[in-house]
């Protein structure tokens, strides 16, 4: 008997594709794809947007060629769904706070690229003042500044996630959920953590792994040390329950960006990776 899902109508989901997938799982400077070729990529498997990091464009990018890049995606139908615009930010080193001090040319880039959402770091309860600062200069250019579930920063654990977020009170302040990285730091990732999560949830991003003794991957995590992982691909069966993430997700009416934000899993080419996961998501849910 073949199984069918029914989707929830009305919801206003979008796929977006990560630049990351061009990225080696431990160089996440040196892509190994032009924004040209992720573009076409993107746009021939579903995707409707594009999630920019400084491997392909960043706050160290010149304006014009920023302008240039638009365009270039523009002519592709592809929006940016957030901006990353350094590379201490998702590199999580002591670093990533730095942008939350000076703001501005970071919301001058997602500016450039027209999006309203920018991934930010933080990593002691010291860098809360300045998120405040941060989120109040974005809101005078209708922009939202957001933070990954993410190990060895204040977003590793649900409850402290939720400390933090209520801590920097503004409502242009939220987080980017992640099941991977939460499963890392021993954290409950599923419907009871994405309901908690519900209100501030202002993109999703998606990446498969397995916990295993012998992974190839080492995660160092605030709540449980060193962790051992393996990348895994998504439609696998194995890892993350990516069904009861996508039930929920439509459960609490979430109508945001879903991301792969993943590396391509070897054997897996990254044509390969980003099509097939497109493919997959697309039965687990309804995207517009």
């Amino acid at each position: 008997m073949q199984f069918t899902r029914i989707f929830q109508s009305g919801l206003n989901m979008k796929l977006s594709l990560s630049v990351r997938v061009a990225e080696q799982l431990s160089n996440k400077r040196n892509p190994e794809m032009s924004l040209n070729e992720l573009s076409e990529l993107a746009s021939d498997s579903g995707y409707h947007a594009l999630c920019m990091r400084a491997s392909q464009l960043g706050i160290q990018t010149p304006l014009e060629d920023v302008k240039k890049s638009k365009q270039s995606l523009d002519k592709s139908g592809l929006k940016v769904s957030m901006v990353t615009g350094d590379f201490p930010i998702p590199e999580n080193t002591d670093d990533a706070p730095k942008a939350l001090r000076n703001i501005t040319p970071y919301l001058d880039l997602a500016e450039a690229l027209d999006s309203d959402l920018l991934r930010i770091g933080m990593k002691t309860k010291g860098d809360i003042s300045w998120a405040r600062t941060a989120c109040d200069e974005a809101k005078e250019r209708g922009m939202r500044l957001a933070h990954q579930c993410h190990t060895a920063s204040l977003f590793e654990q649900v409850k402290v996630s939720m400390e933090i977020v209520k801590a920097v009170g503004r409502e242009n302040f939220g987080i980017i959920y992640e099941p991977a990285n939460l499963v890392q730091c021993g954290e409950n990732y599923g419907r009871d953590t994405l309901k908690l999560f519900a209100p501030h949830i202002f993109n999703v991003y998606f990446q498969n792994l397995k916990e295993s003794l012998y992974g190839e991957s080492l995660a160092d995590t605030w709540k449980r040390g060193k962790v051992r992982f393996d990348q895994v691909t998504m439609w696998g069966g194995t890892g993350i329950n990516f069904l009861e993430i996508m039930d929920t997700l439509q459960e609490i009416d979430y109508e945001g960006y879903v991301t792969l934000h993943q590396s391509a899993t070897p054997p897996t080419t990254p044509e390969e990776f980003v099509k097939e996961t497109a493919k997959y998501l697309k039965g687990l849910a309804e995207f517009d």
